[in-house]
């Protein structure tokens, strides 16, 4: 178990997309983050006390949270100064990058010397099977997106939120480190071998009752050229029965391709459902989620008005306003 309450280290993240994690614990999670922790040059804020690590120790943090997903996932050598001083203070560590803490020896050795505790979150912990296509019962929904870090997580969250206040049966499935921080379990789908990515989300999202939904939080864009393949095993793996399309409408080009434009909601719509209709026939696009945050309240309203026109499906953004209509979208599957 990973300890709380958390301290999130944000480091020198280059902007606020780069601090996804702590910005999804922050949201989600208020009760879990006692503070934030910048680098000089920071380029992004969650809004919590900046804090030192000795005055967040005062106030009970127990675990320094690394907050930041950087391309590549690397833990950079301005970050070592301060996790293991955080160590050497009676922290423990916990990082859902690709580079392992328990890989660096340095960390390694010093968490060894004052008994703390390394959680590298980005670690598989199953044997996970090949996928084999086999129809469950239950329901699965799945955020798909028209690039990365435009609100999937956030959707199938707000989903899940939604259903369960309407008393309907719903489990978020995480398949990413932020979401597994937050909800503490889950598959780190991008850590896992290629040919088992497809039978993993097929063992996170196993048999249930007729009428429970999984609400699986959603990777990467088919149109993303880096991520696409695991998005794709989402797709294979969630046979899901619905798709919600997310997309954030501010962007000049896909995230970390400056080469690549977004694709439209109807290209994602006309590829994204023909490949999921391969693993369940019957699957339907349900809605659309539009992150609308850098846009005012009257842009907002008159951007998703125009976008639920032109699709014929209710769109919302369902952080500022809530997933309701989304879920609703669900009563007749």
């Amino acid at each position: 178990m990973i300890e709380t309450p958390y301290l999130l280290f944000l480091g020198d993240a280059p902007d606020q997309l780069a601090a996804k994690v702590a910005q999804g614990i922050r949201d989600w999670r208020p009760q879990n983050a006692i503070g934030q922790f910048r680098l000089p040059g920071c380029g992004a804020d969650v809004k919590l006390n900046d804090m030192t690590l000795a005055e967040a120790r005062e106030k009970g943090a127990k675990t320094l949270v690394v907050g930041v997903a950087n391309r590549g996932g690397i833990i950079s050598a301005s970050w070592k100064k301060v996790l293991i001083e955080a160590i050497e203070m009676g922290y423990d560590i916990a990082s859902g990058l690709h580079n392992l803490l328990r890989d660096e020896g340095d960390l390694v050795a010093a968490a060894q010397t004052h008994g703390r505790t390394l959680h590298d979150v980005r670690v598989p912990t199953v044997g996970y099977p090949i996928a084999n296509g086999v129809k469950r019962s239950g329901k699965r929904l799945l955020a798909v997106g028209t690039d990365c870090s435009v609100g999937k997580m956030y959707t199938t969250l707000a989903l899940d939120e939604a259903m369960r206040k309407r008393g309907k049966k719903s489990t978020f499935r995480a398949t990413g480190q932020t979401g597994i921080l937050i909800t503490g379990s889950g598959v780190p789908l991008d850590a896992v071998i290629a040919d088992f990515m497809a039978g993993a989300i097929e063992y996170l999202t196993p048999d249930n009752d007729e009428d429970h939904w999984d609400m699986i939080e959603g990777q990467g864009s088919l149109y993303h050229v880096s991520y696409s393949g695991v998005t794709l095993a989402l797709i294979h793996g969630g046979q899901p029965d619905a798709l919600v399309i997310c997309h954030e409408p501010s962007r000049a080009h896909m995230r970390g391709l400056p080469g690549y434009q977004l694709p439209t909601l109807e290209m994602v719509r006309d590829t994204a459902l023909p490949l999921a209709r391969v693993a369940n026939p019957k699957c339907q696009v349900t809605g659309i989620s539009i992150n609308t945050q850098h846009m005012s309240e009257d842009e907002a309203l008159s951007y998703l008005e125009a976008v639920e026109k032109r699709m014929g499906l209710p769109a919302v953004d369902p952080f500022r306003q809530g997933a309701d209509r989304l879920a609703e979208a669900l009563d007749a599957i």
